[in-house]
């Protein structure tokens, strides 16, 4: 236990003030076992007062040298598996958050590994105390992925006994930088499906040319850690249901709520106008039609019909162009289709079965 307090201080002291006293509190509650001085977090603990999730966690090492966060709902022994899922979250997310999901997951046969991106959730930060979302390029987000899948995903595939497929379910931000590495790299993932992958931005009431143009002003010099404005009075802890744009779903809306709550060093308020620079120049470049051309694998990409924080409509462009792409969209959904009530979700799931199981069968024929 020492071993595994010492490492908590250490990796995520950087996280947000008065973490190292949060984490202490945390190894309480934690199985007095180390796995490579890593802490294994207990399938469910009921504590009052406190929610800890059923992944077992791990940390990753960037070639930038930065700590991540990285989890695994791992199957139950002796149980088959279908293929791993790597499970990639949005921007200002964290593990906890999809622990129903990754549960959802593991029910269908899948083993699942995930991570918190830089900057948010319990990975590592540019500064103490940090709520803000921030990389100079989304390069950084590439490394992220990169090092989880050569850190974490493959050498959990080896692990095993028999060969199985590697998939991917991306949301928003996660699908974005998941669009980027299987562009880059296309036999990493047999199929993907994506709840509305972030290819632009709805700016509100401000005009894109006049976003971009003051967005370009202030990283004139170098990648500006400014809020963009009106973020950094936009505490998740203060926000209501009511002003929430992500979700219909009062109860998931506020089982998040009381995950922050319970652990407040997971939150950030939103991004800088340096993340917003670099997301505005990436995802110009994902909107192009060769760009969408070039990607061979098969993709199942959702769009949600009430969505107020990303276009729909470039989604829509963007399927129109993938060689082996299928759209589906949920009228009645906010941006957060996996965080929405359950009727939503239960159309998102009969989606995803069919898609996964057309997909399985095709990998059995060719394996033949």
């Amino acid at each position: 236990m020492p071993l595994l307090r010492k490492r908590l201080s250490q990796v995520f002291l950087k996280s947000g003030r008065n973490f190292a006293q949060e984490a202490l509190g945390v190894c309480r509650l934690f199985r007095q076992r180390v796995n490579a001085g890593i802490g294994f977090l207990p399938d469910r603990i009921s504590t009052q007062g406190f929610i800890v999730s059923s992944f077992r966690t791990l940390t990753v090492m960037t070639p930038d040298k930065r700590h991540l966060r990285a989890g695994i709902w791992e199957l139950p022994e002796g149980t088959p598996k279908r293929a791993i899922c790597v499970l990639l979250n949005g921007h200002t997310e964290f593990l906890e958050k999809y622990d129903e999901v990754g549960g959802e997951l593991r029910a269908r046969g899948f083993d699942v590994i995930s991570l918190d991106w830089r900057g948010q959730g319990a990975s590592e930060r540019r500064s103490y105390g940090n709520r803000a979302g921030h990389v100079d390029n989304f390069e950084e987000y590439d490394f992220d992925l990169a090092a989880l899948m050569l850190q974490i995903v493959e050498p959990f595939q080896r692990s095993l006994p028999a060969p199985i497929p590697v998939v991917a379910l991306a949301h928003s931000m996660g699908a974005h930088v998941l669009l980027r590495y299987i562009h880059d790299h296309p036999r990493r993932f047999v199929y993907a499906a994506l709840t509305v992958p972030m290819l632009d931005v709805n700016t509100g009431k401000y005009p894109p040319q006049q976003v971009s143009l003051v967005t370009a002003l202030f990283n004139f010099r170098k990648p500006s850690t400014r809020f963009v404005f009106g973020v950094e009075e936009r505490d998740p802890l203060d926000l209501t249901f009511e002003q929430n744009e992500v979700t219909s779903d009062r109860g998931r809306f506020e089982r998040a709520q009381a995950l922050l709550k319970e652990q407040p060093y997971l939150r950030i308020f939103g991004p800088t106008f340096g993340w917003l620079g670099a997301a505005l120049n990436s995802m110009r470049r994902l909107r192009r039609k060769s760009y969408a051309e070039a990607i061979a694998t098969p993709l199942l990409v959702f769009g949600a019909g009430r969505d107020t924080v990303v276009h729909v409509q470039a989604i829509r462009n963007f399927v129109r162009n993938l060689p082996k792409g299928r759209y589906v969209e949920i009228e009645e959904s906010k941006h957060e289709i996996l965080m929405e009530n359950d009727a939503i979700r239960a159309r998102f799931w009969s989606e995803f079965d069919a898609f996964i199981n057309q997909q399985l069968g095709i990998d059995q024929q060719l394996s033949r």
